[in-house]
Order: structure tokens, then sequence, then C-alpha cells
């Protein structure tokens, strides 16, 4: 039969279309065997008072990797099961082998299985990063049976298996990394994991798009899905969790690749911060919000003659949309001209910003660049943008504004109805791009005032 990847709709023969959610190429081949009523059996664990259920062995352990276990709310859980994903070459393996070290000098004992790699390549990374304790054993099998069979022997308190696209059952007849195989050889390892009481972290791989490659339940079997970003040409990388049933979803780590492994990065707002220009026409500092964490963005614009007949907006580290709303709204309502410029603003460092707090930053930017007016070195802005112009309230301020003064910054564009600033830091409240570009210093005169 055919199945579904997205929705786990059964279809009797292939076709372009799934049947049950109209998701195009989603049908995969799978095996099925006959089924059998099995008789009628005992409760393996029965009901009792939620008050009363046990639940001491689901403490925390430490990973030994601090930004992990920051995100995580503490460490792994044994019995856990954690589905890491990101890009190739994002560093994965990198950070699981560090991880894997780590808890094997902690005491633990850790069963690493490549399913992809040999064992003398994992040898030769793990030399590499300083990863050779005597307590983390390696195998290099693909095969679900032998994969149980490491567990019997090695009985690990931390399981390791890179990737979930390459293990396979034997008795599934699919290719690995079917849909069949993937969710059978997921079910097993979780069964495993949860019978064994044993932390279990599975590699994934992701498709073209950024999801997670392979059928949408393997994302519902795990308890824990982290999201590894990152741009490869830039040494920062993000860990978000997107699903976590022992913490919340809200934290961000932070790493930087280095020729030794993966290091976390202590103050990232400083690093984003580290090379900046302040006295350039187009930079203007807004601070952000990932999850509960504060970073002090760098956000640049640049103004250039229209090179084609329509005038274009590009943004890298911003949606473009989200740009071509907010230079549309610098022109009407600002008084800036952009009717005979492309417009390019990035976000620097190679991160995402797309969260609304960014948007008076990036219409003061197109503003400072159009005129050529450096924004003032020791002024951040904050506040999301409306189409009128106006200038409105966004979530954490506080949090937001505690880091500006953490890093340097005494001065902040603020909307009127933010609360009262923490102490190192004066605020300017303003109720619309007019008033905040005329603040800063970098609206043109005669412009502001034709346009009020």
């Amino acid at each position: 039969m055919f199945r579904c990847s997205e929705c786990g709709a059964a279809a009797p023969q292939w076709t372009g279309r799934c049947p049950g959610c109209g998701v195009w190429n989603t049908l995969g081949e799978e095996r099925v065997e006959p089924s059998t009523t099995p008789p009628a059996a005992a409760a393996r664990h029965p009901a009792q008072p939620i008050g009363k259920v046990e639940a001491a062995h689901w403490a925390h352990r430490p990973t030994g990797v601090a930004e992990l276990d920051r995100l995580l709310g503490g460490g792994l859980v044994p019995g856990s099961v954690t589905l890491l994903g990101g890009e190739p070459g994002i560093g994965k393996s990198t950070l699981l082998l560090q991880v894997a070290a780590a808890r094997a000098r902690a005491g633990s004992t850790v069963l690493y299985v490549s399913a992809e790699e040999s064992g003398p390549q994992v040898k030769l990374r793990a030399e590499r990063l300083g990863a050779l304790p005597d307590r983390l054993w390696l195998a290099s099998d693909s095969s679900v049976p032998e994969l149980v069979a490491h567990l019997d022997q090695v009985r690990p308190e931390v399981l390791v298996v890179d990737s979930i696209q390459t293990v396979h059952d034997p008795d599934l007849s699919s290719a690995p990394g079917s849909v069949g195989q993937v969710r059978e050889s997921a079910h097993r390892l979780v069964q495993e994991a949860k019978a064994r009481a044993v932390a279990t972290v599975l590699v994934g791989h992701v498709t073209k798009d950024g999801s997670l490659a392979g059928p949408r339940v393997l994302e519902h079997l795990v308890d824990t899905v982290l999201s590894f970003e990152g741009d490869r040409h830039h040494a920062l990388r993000l860990l978000r969790a997107v699903k976590h049933r022992f913490g919340s979803t809200d934290d961000l780590g932070l790493f930087e690749m280095t020729a030794t492994g993966l290091a976390p990065v202590r103050d990232p707002s400083a690093l984003f911060l580290a090379d900046r220009q302040p006295d350039v026409a187009g930079s203007v500092v807004v601070p952000v919000m990932d999850g509960f964490r504060p970073l002090l963005i760098e956000i640049q614009a640049l103004l250039v003659a229209r090179a084609g007949s329509v005038a274009r907006r590009a943004g890298q580290g911003i949606d473009s949309g989200r740009l071509g709303l907010l230079a549309a709204v610098a022109e009407q309502r600002a008084g800036v001209p952009l009717r005979e410029r492309d417009v390019h603003a990035l976000a620097v460092g190679g991160v995402a910003v797309d969260e609304p707090g960014a948007d008076l930053g990036v219409v003061l930017a197109i503003a400072s660049a159009a005129h050529n007016r450096p924004f003032p070195s020791d002024l951040v802005a904050c506040g999301e943008v409306g189409l009128g112009g106006e200038v409105r309230q966004v979530g954490q301020l506080e949090r937001r504004l505690t880091e500006a003064a953490r890093i340097g910054f005494r001065r902040a564009l603020v909307p009127p109805s933010a609360p009262a600033p923490p102490s190192g830091i004066e605020v300017i409240r303003v109720r619309n791009v007019v008033e905040a570009a005329q603040a800063a210093g970098v609206a043109r005169p005669a412009a502001v005032a034709e346009v009020a």
C-alpha cells in the first residue's frame, strides 16, 4: 500500500496527489502485514490518581553543554527521545559527539550509533574535537535488530543515532528512508528508550524547504524536536526547541563553529556588534527577542538608483515582503524618496529577524541611508510600525532595554505606551515614524514638514 508522509492517509495505488490532504508527491510505498486480532489482556499500567503518579525518575540530567542544557530546561531526561534536525554540514554530528563525550566524562555510559559514516570517520572527528573518553562506545550499524543488540551489550544511559533516515528494519521490504521505514524504526527505538530509561537523541534530515524529512508522525512520536539553524558562511549557529514535553520552547541556544568544535556564545549581542561602524548612514541597532532571549542586532539599509523598470526591495535576514511594506510606509508617511531607488536591507551576522519589534529600526535605517545622515551611536530603536506610520507597543520591552543598557546604549526610541525604562537608559517616546526620524536626526526637515 501507499501512505502519505504528511497526513498518514493510505491509498491502494500510487497517485500524484494524496487523497486525504491533497498534497502532491507525498505517497510512499510500504509493506502491510496481515492483521490478526490479539487476545484480550489486562492493562500493563493500571490507572491511578494523578497525584500519586511517581515522576522522580523524569528529572533532567545535564548534558555538559551549557547552551543545550539551558534550552532543554536542565538537560536530557532518562527515557526521553529527542529529534535534532538541520541542514547538511550545519554541525549536528559535531554537537552530538561533543554532548556524548561530555556525558561520558561525567560518568555515564554513552552509545553513539553512526548509521551514515564509518567508525574510522567518526573517530577522526572525535580526535579533532578531543572527544575520546573511555565510556563512549561507537557502533556503525544501521539495522534495528543490530542496534537493539548493541543496547543489550553496552547498556547505555544515553543513545545517539545518526541518523534515523538511514536506520532500517529488515522485516520491511521498503528501502531505508521511506515513509514506512522511518516510522517503524523510530517507533521501535522510542519503545526501547522508554522500556530501558535511555535518553535517546535521533538525528533527522531536512528537506529543501527546511522541514524534517519523513512522515509527520515522526515529530509526534518523539518528546522533543530541536532545530539547528545557521548560515554555513557564518560561524554562528542557533539551536531552537520546536517541541519540548519537559519544558518551554521559548528559549534559544547560540553556538559558534570553531576549529575545535562548537563553542557556546556567552555574549551574543557583543558578538553581533563587534565590528559595527556607528558613523555610517543606514545603520540602526534594534533590540529583538528570540524566545526569552534579548539580542541586539544591527540593521543596515542601502539605497541605490533603480536598476530595472520596477524598484526592488531585497532583504537578507529580513522578510522581503515586510521590507516592501515598511519601505512604503517610509515613503508615504515619512517623506523618504524611494520611487526611483532600490532598497537593500541586511540583518548583520547571519541571523534572521522575523519579529515586529524591528520595524521601527528598519524604517529609520532606510531614512538614514536616504538622507545620508548617520544614526546616533548611543541610540536604539524598538517598536512595531503600522500602515498609518504609528509606532506600536511590543512585548518584553523592559528586557530588551536592559540588554541595550548592558551593552552601553544610553537612549532608546520607544512607543508612547512603553512602560518605565530600567536604570541606565533613557527613553524617547515617539508616536509615529516622523517623530522618530526627527528625534534620531535622520529626517530631511523640508520633507517632514511637507508630509506633516
